[in-house]
């Protein structure tokens, strides 16, 4: 699965993992990682007059009124949102 939504775009951001040591001592500091915060994906499925689609959505898009509009068909599917996801290569 694909990991950036095909509505909105939102993809996975840079991020610091922090372990808070409460120490003075230069030598005894926290420990900053590197890690990765993924955006909530989850797969939906529209139908669509040409059959059902399935798309990888974040949440954010799942509750919005634009997505329930086009989920109940009083809006119909836009052609950007049936294109797969790039990763801008």
């Amino acid at each position: 699965m694909a990991k950036v939504c095909q509505v909105s775009g939102k993809r996975a951001n840079h991020a610091k993992h922090i372990r808070h040591r409460h120490s003075g001592q230069w030598k005894f500091r926290a420990p900053k990682k590197n890690r990765i915060q993924g955006a909530n994906l989850q797969r939906a499925t529209i139908n669509t007059p040409n059959g059902k689609v399935r798309l990888v959505v974040s949440t954010d898009v799942l509750k919005s009124q634009e997505f329930a509009a086009v989920l109940c068909g009083l809006k119909p599917v836009p052609k950007a949102w049936l294109q797969k996801p790039g990763y801008g290569l």
